[in-house]
């Protein structure tokens, strides 16, 4: 490896949402072709298996970063009780809870709760924290929820390192406008986590307008355009099932994710650009 080459993470979300998708996730890992995975404790498929299943892949020299993903938006319950607000006794869409949040409609503590529940949850099945905690559809950045995702961490996770998701100046591209709302989100994330003494990735890339008619092939080399060393970049690849089509838009998208990871085009992309995935057993965590 080249002494210029720049070590990135690479992170698939989801890992819990559906048999599939676990299984996808878990073929990559093994494969050398992810290094963190974010686990959603409040999705239905987590199950001690599932939980044994990943964990191996770690034993030895650890092969992945595991992450928890906080749940907070979609088709879930939430694992604590008295958590709102909730729509038919899950939770809301991401649309609705911005809206709420947006209108400082939301009450910090039941957050603070919910996310601390999820936190436990992390630690009775894995027997450990986690080494990064995020957001399912990014709810961390949103108001309101975003002070209480921060004080849970920094209360009981302050080893972990949280996502930020600003992208970096060479791919703030105008055209994009789902990277951009996620851009003005971020605004002032980062410091907040720096004033709590949480670490947070440099960089932050993967953001896509999630179409049919997607080429993820052809999005996914830009994504490492500028990006710096420990810089992230978040996927969703899997397997679609039976339980994720009941449970997530996202489904065939999943799939070219996954090719493209496992085929030979995705490691000479990296080459071509100087990257390589960074090496879990010695760098649990961004150098920022």
């Amino acid at each position: 490896m080249r002494a210029s080459t720049r070590r990135i993470w690479l992170c698939a979300d989801d890992y819990g949402i559906a048999p599939g998708v676990n299984r996808g996730i878990r073929q990559l890992i093994l494969n050398g072709r992810l290094n963190a995975t974010s686990v959603m404790m409040a999705a239905p498929h987590i199950d001690a298996d599932e939980v044994d299943a990943l964990t191996m892949l770690n034993s030895g020299k650890p092969r992945a970063a595991l992450g928890l993903h906080v749940t907070l938006t979609g088709k879930f319950r939430p694992l604590s009780a008295g958590f709102a607000p909730l729509r038919n006794g899950v939770f809301l869409s991401n649309a609705q809870l911005a809206a709420r949040a947006m209108a400082r409609r939301l009450e910090a503590e039941l957050f603070a709760i919910e996310i601390a529940t999820q936190m436990q949850a992390f630690l009775d099945a894995f027997g450990r924290l986690p080494d990064f905690v995020d957001g399912h559809q990014h709810v961390q950045l949103l108001p309101i929820v975003r002070d209480a995702f921060l004080k849970v961490v920094a209360e009981i996770a302050p080893q972990a390192w949280v996502r930020q998701c600003g992208r970096v100046a060479a791919a703030r591209r105008l055209r994009d406008p789902k990277a951009l709302a996620i851009d003005v989100l971020n605004l002032g994330f980062r410091a907040k986590a720096a004033q709590l003494g949480l670490a947070t990735n440099p960089a932050f890339a993967g953001a896509y307008a999630f179409r049919a008619d997607a080429d993820f092939a052809t999005i996914f080399p830009p994504f490492l355009d500028g990006l710096p060393d420990s810089g992230l970049v978040m996927c969703h690849p899997g397997y679609v099932d039976a339980a994720l089509k009941g449970l997530d838009s996202l489904t065939d998208l999943r799939e070219r994710e996954l090719a493209y990871f496992d085929s030979d085009a995705f490691p000479r992309d990296l080459a071509r650009r100087g990257v390589a995935l960074a090496d879990p057993a010695g760098e649990i965590g961004p150098a920022a």
